[in-house]
């Protein structure tokens, strides 16, 4: 028996990297996993490839900064399968947008609205489909929620404040045996990678990076995805309103980020 046997999982933006590794390693586990995301084509492919390989999976799309869409879909969850287990708050989206004082507004709305309003509609609107039978939220956060980057005042802003809302939905929630955690990645190998930095970019990001990492490479979304299941399994049911780390030792540095630009620019 999986470790999700009977088990019901909405994982947003799951159409790709984190998303769809834990989609699939959720199914393998036993989960019923509904992938959400706003690539619907890229979604259902995913579900495919699950449903292929054994497993059950079903593609809805979602626009979680949305909230009429939140509601559509959550109405439609709860008509369908009637109970939601585990939450996984996955999408989110990622730029640099330069110094505080020229900060697009547009760019800062968007980070606020798909980063954080997301995590906040979706949790909304998907836990009444858990007080029931309890169940686990896993909030995808970053190290960047932990510490700053150079340029990107938004993004550390809204993941900071996903790291913080994730304690607070832990105190709120644990009497009814919710309990809500999050993780905070690393740089890890997914399409956004490239998508940020672009193709050329993103292979002296690489080059760098392996020097600098303690691991001395990129993370895998499949070793992000071990993580996120640990805190929906019931392996973790004493842990709540904590943050995971899944960085190969990044956040251990004081420092890093000097020798990681310098290497780049070598």
């Amino acid at each position: 028996m999986g470790r999700l046997e009977s088990k019901t999982a909405v994982i947003t933006g799951s159409s790709s990297g984190i998303g769809k590794a834990t989609a699939e390693r959720f199914a393998k586990e036993g989960a019923v996993v509904i992938c959400a995301d706003i690539n619907l084509d890229g979604v259902k492919k995913v579900a495919q490839e699950i449903k292929d390989a054994g497993g059950e999976a079903y593609a809805y799309y979602i626009d979680v900064a949305e909230e009429e869409k939140v509601k559509e879909f959550t109405a439609e969850i709860e008509k369908k399968f009637g109970k939601v287990d585990i939450l996984f708050n996955n999408a989110g989206t990622d730029t640099e947008g330069g110094k505080l004082h020229e900060y697009p507004v547009e760019l800062w709305d968007r980070l606020m609205s798909v980063d954080l309003r997301g995590t906040f509609l979706v949790s909304k609107y998907v836990i009444p489909l858990m007080l029931e039978n309890g169940g686990s939220i896993i909030n995808n956060s970053s190290v960047s929620g932990l510490a700053a980057d150079l340029d990107r005042s938004g993004y550390n802003a809204a993941k900071g404040a996903i790291t913080n809302l994730t304690r607070t939905m832990a105190i709120d929630y644990a009497r009814e045996g919710i309990r809500v955690n999050s993780i905070a990645p690393g740089t890890i190998e997914t399409p956004l990678l490239d998508d940020l930095s672009g193709a050329e970019e993103g292979k002296k990001f690489r080059k760098a990076y392996e020097w600098v990492d303690p691991m001395g490479r990129l993370g895998k979304p499949e070793e992000v995805a071990g993580a996120v299941l640990f805190l929906a399994s019931d392996d973790s049911s004493y842990v709540t309103g904590d943050c995971i780390t899944v960085d190969g030792g990044h956040m251990a540095y004081t420092w890093p980020g000097k020798m990681l630009y310098d290497k780049m620019w070598e």
